[in-house]
């Protein structure tokens, strides 16, 4: 039988689209990610979080080896105009490993899930600190 993956391992589609709706709730709400005046034009808005929620779920869902469904832009071009730096990667990292923590998700699933993030780093870094 073949090894499960990281997509099947989080609960599919409802595992990861709920751990994403309280992800984006945490980060509209931190004070660290928002300090960026364009990342919370971005995703600071209340309105524009059914949005966000379906992009970075569909965006997690192919990271983890699900289905193809993620239509947004490459990390890149997602990130150019929004000036983040190591820090405000770092701030974004750390709630994403926080919310896992709060759902549960055992350490194996949680590390892997944490080296994807990881491996966009340059992709999204475009500043340095000021």
């Amino acid at each position: 039988m073949a090894e499960q993956t990281l997509f099947e391992r989080l609960g599919g589609v409802y595992g990861i689209s709920g751990a994403v709706d309280v992800l984006v709730d945490r980060l509209f709400e931190n004070a660290a990610v928002n300090a960026n005046p364009a990342v919370h034009a971005h995703h600071g808005v209340a309105a524009n979080a059914p949005g966000y929620k379906f992009l970075v779920t569909a965006w997690s869902i192919e990271a983890t080896g699900g289905p193809k469904c993620y239509v947004g832009e490459d990390m890149v071009k997602a990130h150019d105009d929004l000036a983040i730096d190591e820090a405000g990667f770092d701030a974004v990292a750390m709630e994403i490993a926080a919310t896992l923590n709060f759902l549960g998700v055992p350490a194996a699933e949680h590390r892997e899930f944490m080296d994807i993030i990881e491996s966009y780093r340059s992709q999204v870094v475009q500043a340095t600190a000021a």
